[in-house]
């Protein structure tokens, strides 16, 4: 259980650290194309909305794109190096599925290979980081396109950064409490929650999907909350986008937010 709890740690980081990196992204691209008045002539060809969705899928592609062509080298470099380093143990490993787990060496490094080739359900694992990087991404890059479409400056967005980036910072502190238990009730609310379930979620996944971990109701539930939570910050998102890529000047608050949510 510790090792699986240390694949969903992996990939719940990744999940993190892809999302916050490519949502800051959005944010600084957007107020470049403000401060540059570059957006004046764009928004006369499109509409602000189309202008900020298009912002978000064009850097998410691109994090995407990154991360596919990262995770295909480290399996070729990883799977090229346990064959020439570890050549016994890599095939004792591989042949393992045929001769059964209870006739493999007790050496640590065959358990650790036996554990990485056949233990984890990778494309299980692959597939839902794409899925819950490409849904949390969306939720905080829409969010992210709001911020920078209120203000001027980057200096500006440390009020509105705030309140956004806790859920992700919490969803990492309390990893450790979910791989303790999975299947408590504390770690299907986090993994419920949109702004904390990309993270959580990937942790509860790699611990099992079934009685020891995460039930298939559960992701679904998940992905449901997540994609309903995304569509309604769009919304809010593209209002507040909409007023706030023009107007400059005046360095916004939450009163400005809510008025301009509000027209």
């Amino acid at each position: 259980i510790q090792r699986k709890g240390l694949i969903g740690i992996m990939f719940a980081a990744l999940v993190y650290f892809f999302i916050f990196t490519y949502s800051i992204q959005v944010m600084k691209g957007v107020i470049e194309e403000k401060t540059n008045r570059i957006v004046e002539i764009i928004i006369s060809s499109v509409s602000s909305f189309e202008l900020m969705i298009a912002k978000i899928i064009g850097i998410g592609l691109v994090g995407l794109t990154q991360f596919i062509i990262s995770m295909g080298v480290i399996f070729i470099m990883s799977t090229t190096i346990l064959s020439s380093v570890f050549p016994d143990l890599y095939s004792a490993s591989v042949n393992s599925n045929n001769i059964g787990i209870g006739e493999i060496t007790n050496d640590n490094t065959s358990e650790i290979i036996q554990f990485i080739l056949y233990e984890i359900n990778w494309p299980i694992m692959f597939l839902f980081f794409v899925i819950y990087f490409v849904g949390g991404y969306l939720l905080y890059g829409g969010l992210m396109a709001a911020i920078g479409a209120a203000v001027d400056e980057e200096t500006d967005t440390q009020q509105f950064l705030l309140p956004i980036t806790i859920p992700l910072l919490v969803s990492l502190t309390m990893i450790t409490r979910v791989i303790d238990n999975p299947s408590s009730t504390f770690a299907f609310w986090l993994s419920e929650v949109p702004f904390t379930s990309p993270v959580i979620m990937m942790v509860r996944i790699a611990m099992g999907i079934g009685d020891s971990g995460v039930e298939v109701w559960e992701i679904i539930l998940s992905l449901f909350l997540l994609i309903t939570t995304f569509i309604g910050t769009t919304w809010i998102s593209s209002r507040i986008y909409r007023k706030g890529i023009l107007s400059h000047g005046k360095k916004a608050s939450y009163r400005d937010l809510f008025k301009w949510i509000k027209s």
